[in-house]
């Protein structure tokens, strides 16, 4: 286990609002071979230790009894207005046990046809499910985009180089990134005039204006009063 991630965890104190309200975080552990077990972990250093780990990186929970377990953070739930973290789930896994994860891509380099090309670099893909025992689940994938030396080179599945112990059920020939050719004037150009016919059509139908000499709608009612009381 990762000693340099590690967090202490405490039997739950009382109700969840409760425990917020103390400076922690209602929580709960579950998983091979234990019943579940509620708990507490403390607001800060949850907050810096999910910044390191994020959902892929193995950690250690030391609960108050004295014991460690290799856990996961499996969910985090958020309040949804004061997107505050309201729960969280630690998935307790077996260390011989190979486990599925989608870990994010991490894009590293310069793609040749960007920088020489003025070409725009699209992203196909931004996470990629692989399979590992939990010691090896790395927490990012590095993918290289100076392959990327022309309109016509594509990074596929194949491309990546995925750490020892790792491997990925995707197709090799599923395309990870590539980098389209710059928008030529005229395409701008028609790009705008979409853009600015779907504001007008936004903003609605305008009021026709009234005719020469024709009064403006709900006027004629007004006009015909002053006419009654001059009459009288």
């Amino acid at each position: 286990m990762n000693s340099d991630l590690t967090i202490s965890a405490a039997p739950r104190s009382g109700n969840p609002g409760v425990i917020r309200r103390s400076g922690n975080i209602p929580a709960v552990l579950y998983g091979h071979g234990i019943d579940p077990q509620n708990m507490e972990v403390e607001t800060r250093a949850f907050a810096k230790l999910f910044t390191a780990a994020g959902y892929t990186t193995m950690l250690t929970l030391s609960v108050a009894d004295g014991k460690e377990h290799p856990v996961f953070i499996r969910d985090v739930r958020l309040h949804p207005i004061k997107n505050t973290i309201t729960h969280i789930d630690f998935y307790q896994v077996r260390m011989d046990e190979a486990i599925s994860a989608n870990v994010p891509l991490k894009f590293v380099g310069e793609a040749p046809a960007v920088k020489n090309m003025s070409g725009i670099f699209v992203r196909n893909m931004d996470e990629l499910e692989v399979e590992a025992l939990p010691k090896d689940l790395p927490h990012d994938i590095e993918v290289d985009i100076s392959l990327l030396d022309t309109f016509d080179a594509v990074i596929h599945v194949s491309d990546i180089k995925l750490p020892e112990g790792v491997k990925t059920y995707k197709e090799g020939t599923e395309v990870v990134a590539l980098v389209q050719p710059p928008r030529s004037e005229q395409e701008i150009e028609a790009l705008s005039a979409e853009v600015k016919e779907d504001v007008e059509s936004v903003e609605g139908v305008k009021k026709e204006e009234p005719a020469e000499g024709e009064a403006p709608e709900g006027a004629e009612g007004k006009e015909t009063k002053k006419d009654e009381k001059k009459s009288e």
